[in-house]
């Protein structure tokens, strides 16, 4: 099972969704990452082993294709548009995360 990370400005109804779906997703907030810079949010989630979940297509990719350039460790970001129904997204999202494979979202070898 995959966990997830959801950045600051992430719907909390979809967390909130997942959750009752007995899913792991964390909130940036809940792991004192609030107000806290993209990259930074990034090097959290690929060092606790999570994927970013956002609604952020502008910057939060570019600080993620940042990382992959850089070779750094990267574990994944799913970016969800900020309009997707909200019952399609936590019927995908969910299903990816029940279903989902670390290997298949990271460019870490040592994982």
């Amino acid at each position: 099972m995959l966990r997830a990370l959801a950045d600051e400005d992430f719907r909390n109804a979809i967390v909130a969704a997942i959750r009752r779906e007995g899913l792991e997703i964390l909130r940036v907030q809940d792991v004192g990452l609030a107000q806290t810079p993209d990259p930074a949010i990034l090097a959290w989630a690929s060092a606790n082993g999570t994927i970013v979940v956002s609604h952020d297509v502008s910057t939060m990719t570019r600080h993620a294709w940042d990382r992959v350039r850089q070779g750094l460790p990267f574990t994944g970001l799913l970016v969800i548009a900020q309009s997707a129904p909200l019952g399609p997204v936590v019927q995908e999202l969910g299903s990816l995360l029940r279903s989902g494979d670390f290997a298949d979202f990271t460019n870490d070898p040592v994982r």
